[in-house]
């Protein structure tokens, strides 16, 4: 499984969606540089949907998922493998 997506990717699973509900108001994301590419934000006003970006350093624009990442890298990914 890849580790990131890029812009054409990062549209397939909406481009889906849409054709079967709804285009939605707004899509929120966050910034990271797949969801800010110039392509995603064509492709969002082609739509007829409005961004809503959750500023970085706000955990409150996404609480759980922003506490779940945090607590999984303190328990998880942080730890250290001795194999001796």
């Amino acid at each position: 499984m890849k580790r990131k997506l890029n812009s054409t990717e990062v549209l397939d699973a909406p481009t889906d969606l849409f054709i079967l509900r709804d285009v939605p108001a707004y899509i929120r994301s966050d910034n990271d540089s797949e969801l800010i590419d110039e392509a995603v934000r064509d492709w969002i006003k082609a739509a007829g949907a409005k961004t809503a970006y959750i500023e970085p350093g706000s955990p409150w624009g996404n609480g759980n998922c922003e506490s779940f990442n945090g607590r999984m890298r303190d328990e998880l990914l942080n730890g250290e493998i001795f194999c001796s």
